[in-house]
């Protein structure tokens, strides 16, 4: 049997975007992926620190929450755009977005039918100034009244996600205590997503929840083993007890479970543990450990795995496989806190666990960069933006190199490693003896580059006294 999960694919995307005087950039239009030179759902963009990449995250965030905003309540309000970011002295400045929904197909002037895009905008104007830039909302209004008007028709129909994490993400604040009573409606799924990150205390009441509700109702793994092995797995009394909340899992904690899973090999069975003390656990491995206990990088790639696939849960109630819900997700510095193992995989491993999700990535790793085929990078340099050929396969040191700017290894040594093969190779002799004698002071009697160079000088003397 087919599942049509897979056949899904993206609804709402995001095609282009431009900035007008937001921060250090004065206009700058830029494509996402999938488009005619990428056909994968990822953007990424790297840059030196300060080179105007959290800028652009950020500018995408508040041009979409006037559009989760507006799903919310019909005249809902997004974010404004903060005065202290109008570059320099201009007078006013601008967020311009492009979006494109494969569910809404409009009539062009041949009578066939395309997919609609929208546009709007939204600007800022600073105090006692005459702007030139004004805010354009009827758009933005049209689209999230579509999704308005399938949730009044269907109370579970799909819903995209929106999210944006920024790098304060990476704070796990796991409660000993429940106070409050949320409540965890479909809606639900964009409390904070752009403006906060990773909500982990929201994730484990969530979690918690949804697990005491499916201790409760469930049926219990031993049953349910049995009765597999009796039916089988594709018996139609499965589907049935599924429409009434009959499982031996909760869908919504599954899809979770196994984002984690599927992200993260080794770990697996993520659970809420009362005794001692409340608190979250998980199976690393094979052995048990409190989520609190795991390194900074493994706990950030929980909260971010999770949170994603908790809100894609919640936003897709109807859906077999929640993970392939669609919406559009911003990560800034993707690779951080992560070991270089993870920052390799860290691509693909998003689009096999959210297919159907569009990506707007920043990062300062080449692996990261270097280690996907197909994505669409960018360099953002004083201002301008690059667009960056494939970099598939290149090793991380080439990236370092002739994308990035950035030496291979240390300044001072890298100049004098390259002094001492110069002296070698004009048969200075004795200046490259001095220099070589410099770097074992520095280096470990192994260094490659230093074993390479007194192989080069010994041929170099062999040679000179041959002559």
């Amino acid at each position: 049997m087919v599942n049509r999960d897979n056949l899904l694919g993206n609804n709402v995307e995001i095609k282009k975007f431009t900035l007008n005087n937001i921060g250090r950039f004065e206009h700058i239009e830029v494509s996402l992926a999938p488009s005619e030179n990428s056909q994968s759902n990822v953007t990424v963009f790297v840059g030196n620190n300060g080179a105007g990449k959290t800028s652009l995250l950020k500018s995408l965030a508040t041009s979409l929450s006037w559009f989760v905003s507006r799903i919310r309540s019909e005249k809902g309000n997004g974010s404004p755009i903060p005065e202290l970011v109008i570059h320099n002295s201009k007078p006013s400045a601008a967020v311009d977005i492009e979006v494109f929904d494969k569910q809404i197909q409009v009539e062009s002037s041949d009578e066939e039918k395309t997919d609609a895009i929208f546009y709007w905008t939204i600007a800022k104007v600073r105090k006692g100034r005459k702007g030139q830039h004004t805010t354009q909302l009827s758009d933005v209004t049209v689209l999230a009244n579509h999704y308005r008007q399938l949730l009044s028709e269907n109370d579970s129909a799909r819903l995209p996600l929106i999210a944006f994490y920024p790098v304060e993400r990476s704070v796990l604040d796991i409660p000993l205590k429940i106070r409050d009573k949320h409540s965890f409606l479909q809606l639900d799924g964009y409390d904070n997503s752009l403006n906060q990150g990773v909500d982990f205390r929201r994730f484990f009441e969530w979690f918690r929840d949804r697990e005491d509700s499916e201790n409760e109702s469930g049926i219990p793994p031993e049953i349910y083993d049995s009765l597999v092995a009796i039916l089988g797995k594709d018996h139609d009394v499965w589907e049935s007890l599924g429409k009434m909340g009959a499982s031996p899992r909760d869908r919504q904690l599954t899809a979770v479970r196994s984002a984690i899973s599927h992200f993260m090999p080794g770990f697996s069975n993520l659970r809420v543990r009362r005794k001692p003390r409340l608190h979250m656990s998980i199976d690393k491995q094979g052995e048990t450990f409190n989520v609190a206990q795991l390194s900074q990088g493994e706990k950030s790639l929980i909260a971010l795995v999770g949170d994603i696939a908790r809100r894609l849960a919640m936003m897709n109630p109807e859906l077999e496989n929640p993970l392939h819900g669609d919406g559009i997700v911003l990560i800034d510095e993707v690779d951080m806190h992560l070991h270089p193992k993870w920052q390799r995989c860290l691509i693909k491993q998003f689009t096999s666990t959210f297919p159907n999700c569009q990506f707007v990535l920043t990062t300062h790793s080449p692996l990261v960069i270097s280690d996907s085929k197909d994505i669409l990078a960018y360099l953002l340099d004083d201002g301008e933006l690059k667009s960056l050929p494939s970099l598939f396969g290149l090793d991380a040191n080439s990236v370092l190199l002739d994308v990035m700017d950035t030496d291979i290894r240390n300044a001072e040594i890298d100049t004098a490693l390259k002094d001492l093969l110069d002296a070698i190779q004009e048969a200075d002799l004795s200046r490259a003896r001095v220099q070589l004698s410099s770097l074992e002071a520095s280096l470990p009697s192994n260094n490659f580059e230093l074993t390479k160079a007194r192989l080069l000088l010994r041929k170099q003397e062999l040679r000179c006294e041959k002559n």
